[in-house]
């Protein structure tokens, strides 16, 4: 039988991956976006609750991967209704409408659902949750509709992920491949571009996310009703490789044999919405479903 999955924010970051990971695994995958749908992105308001039954009746995908959000701290207090409309609310209906379809939602949230503190990580799936930024608090919100609107199919799941990186349209999508131009602007010495180097980052690679999701569709479509019922429904997965924002411009600038001299780095909490310092993710649900954790070398795929 023919595998068929539905991907919203499918222009973005994550989504593009997602795609091409279940394109690889043999599915067919229609992806959605709303600021930048093209030819072969079908254009979906995903706030739009009649638009979004309407495309799942038209489609009928076994699976719904949710990459669509506001994954910006700083975009998020800027714009807390808005915020709130993408990450909770959308997120509320398109689990309702999946649950009621009997189709999988995997919701893709964060690890800025946990406060983060010195000493606390790694956090396991079900360790307490208190969200620093209103960001996190949001996709902690997203994370609750998913599992109340599913709670009778026992056809959700939470993937919490990391920072990602990997091939972007430009650097700006991502918040790691941004500092290759952070590096390039600090040839100026007398730039002083001060570079967060207190917050401990797991960089992790959206193919390797995108892999994770199939796997995870997989597993829990092949599930009968009794067994899916007895499995996680709230998933992690990261990387192990662990800097800070600066120690990757030091990377970076190493591999491409730039100096640094017009960067400096900073040991302590930054302005703007508050950043959490270690919310590194357990990975032990997923390897207990016995699906692969294993990433691609952060280094290595400079």
């Amino acid at each position: 039988m023919t595998r068929r999955s539905l991907v919203t924010g499918a222009t973005g970051l994550l989504g593009r991956q997602v795609i091409l990971e279940f394109e690889r695994a043999g599915w067919e995958v229609v992806g959605t976006g709303f600021t930048r749908s093209t030819s072969t992105i079908r254009k979906l308001d995903i706030v739009d609750s009649s638009a979004v039954a309407a495309l799942l009746d038209e489609e009928k995908p076994q699976v719904v991967v949710h990459c669509a959000a506001n994954r910006s701290p700083d975009k998020c207090d800027a714009d807390p209704e808005g915020a709130r409309a993408l990450n909770v609310e959308a997120t509320r209906n398109l689990a309702q409408a999946t649950a009621s379809r009997g189709m999988l939602l995997i919701y893709i949230s964060t690890d800025y659902v946990f406060p983060g503190k010195r000493g606390e990580a790694p956090y396991e799936s079900d360790a307490a949750t208190h969200p620093p930024n209103l960001y996190g608090q949001t996709k902690l919100d997203g994370e609750k509709a998913t599992m109340e609107q599913t709670r009778d199919t026992d056809l959700g799941v939470v993937l919490r992920v990391p920072v990602l990186y990997g091939s972007t349209v430009d650097h700006s999508e991502s918040a790691i491949n941004t500092l290759l131009d952070k590096v390039w602007q600090s040839q100026d010495k007398e730039a002083k571009i001060a570079m967060d180097d207190w917050a401990q980052r797991y960089p992790t690679n959206t193919e390797d996310v995108g892999r994770v999701c199939q796997d995870i569709a997989t597993k829990y479509l092949g599930a009968g009703n009794q067994e899916r019922a007895k499995l996680p429904k709230i998933l992690q997965f990261s990387s192990e490789d662990r800097y800070t924002k600066f120690e990757i411009c030091q990377l970076l600038a190493g591999i491409l044999g730039l100096p640094l001299e017009g960067m400096v780095g900073v040991k302590e909490a930054g302005t703007g919405a508050q950043r959490p310092y270690d919310t590194h993710l357990s990975t032990k649900k997923l390897q207990e479903l016995g699906i692969p954790v294993w990433t691609q070398d952060f280094k290595g795929w400079w």
